[in-house]
């Protein structure tokens, strides 16, 4: 059995691997393709992981505290919501809108959150599961957070190297890998609007699997 430390050291490494879903590096990639540095495309995963982090903390925390089961009409909206939110991203990429609040720190604060929403309940659920007691539940949550954040500061570092180098060795090509992610940011948002709409979620009887 992991001791506590062994299990809390756990859900920083969990809070990192977190970082890598596939709709999180989506989502930040339409929004680092706008900045112009390394550092501000690190600060945008930091900005994002915080506002993952408070929504972890805050509802997975009540769901950890009193035990709480999430309805699935109410779990699948929440991913619904992420797939709207890439949409809106994408498109506001593909229109050109994306770059004109560059320097802006609500919106990856707001994406963040709402990927936290989406994917509170089922960390919360594996918590439930996993540790003894509320309080430690609630000091996995941080440090899960924190791996995230660590988790996608590098995650942006990385995915902006190419694309700040594009921008100062070749300006359009700067345009054509926005252009890029803000395609893959709408075909992805369809495809788990798809998933959502497939589940149930304006049916009588929803499935929702968290996840």
């Amino acid at each position: 059995m992991l001791s506590s430390t062994s299990l809390l050291l756990l859900g920083f490494v969990l809070g990192m691997r977190h970082a890598t879903d596939a709709d999180h590096v989506v989502a930040v990639t339409t929004i680092v393709g706008n900045r112009s540095s390394l550092w501000s495309a690190s600060v945008v995963g930091v900005l994002w992981g915080i506002g993952h982090t408070v929504t972890i903390l805050l509802v997975g925390g009540v769901i950890v505290v009193f035990r709480l089961t999430i309805p699935p009409r109410l779990g699948l909206a929440m991913e619904f919501s992420v797939a709207i939110m890439l949409i809106a991203l994408g498109a506001m990429n593909l229109s050109g809108r994306g770059g004109r609040s560059t320097n802006s720190t609500a919106r990856p604060v707001i994406v963040g959150f709402v990927h936290g929403l989406a994917g509170s309940a089922f960390i919360a659920l594996l918590v439930v599961a996993a540790v003894p007691g509320a309080w430690m539940g609630l000091e996995y949550l941080a440090l899960f957070g924190l791996g995230t954040i660590a988790g996608m500061a590098l995650i942006t570092f990385t995915i902006a190297v190419p694309s700040t180098y594009a921008a100062r060795k070749f300006g359009a090509m700067q345009g054509a890998l926005r252009l890029a992610s803000g395609v893959a940011s709408v075909a992805f948002g369809l495809f788990l609007a798809g998933q959502g709409i497939s589940g149930g979620l304006f049916s009588a009887l929803p499935q929702w699997t968290p996840r």
